[in-house]
């Protein structure tokens, strides 16, 4: 029997993410980097604005949450609109590709974001995995 869908950007979608980045990304995977990223997704269907919060610590995934208005602080805010976004948790669009071919702004350093890109790529390998309702 198929997993049940989980709406994407829920509370629940962001619980599944934390669940299963514990249970695959070893901090050796991520290879022990301490940094955080704010994801802003415009358009979505309902016509709000939403981010995704992640926080890791010396490798580990510490927090994946859904924020809806004052945005936490982050060393990198990504913000593209929700369909560039599902796209790339679906795996069919590698981030660094949507970033350098501009479908993707960045605040941050961007040598570092370019870096970290294969450790970003993991992470979105591990969201692909979830049954989500985009």
């Amino acid at each position: 029997m198929p997993e049940k869908k989980i709406k994407y950007l829920s509370k629940e979608w962001a619980d599944e993410v934390m669940k299963r980045c514990k249970k695959t990304l070893t901090p050796e995977k991520m290879k022990h980097i301490t940094s955080s990223m704010l994801t802003i997704n415009t358009k979505c269907p309902d016509g709000k604005t939403r981010a995704v919060f992640y926080k890791l610590v010396d490798g580990a995934v510490e927090s994946v949450a859904i924020v809806e208005g004052t945005l936490p602080k982050a060393e990198f805010t990504i913000t593209a609109d929700y369909d560039m976004f599902a796209k790339i948790s679906r795996s069919e669009v590698k981030a660094r590709s949507a970033l350098m071919s501009g479908k993707m702004t960045l605040k941050g350093n961007l040598v570092k974001a370019l870096t970290l890109s294969p450790t970003v790529d993991r992470l979105n390998e591990v969201i692909a995995t979830i049954p989500a309702d985009y």
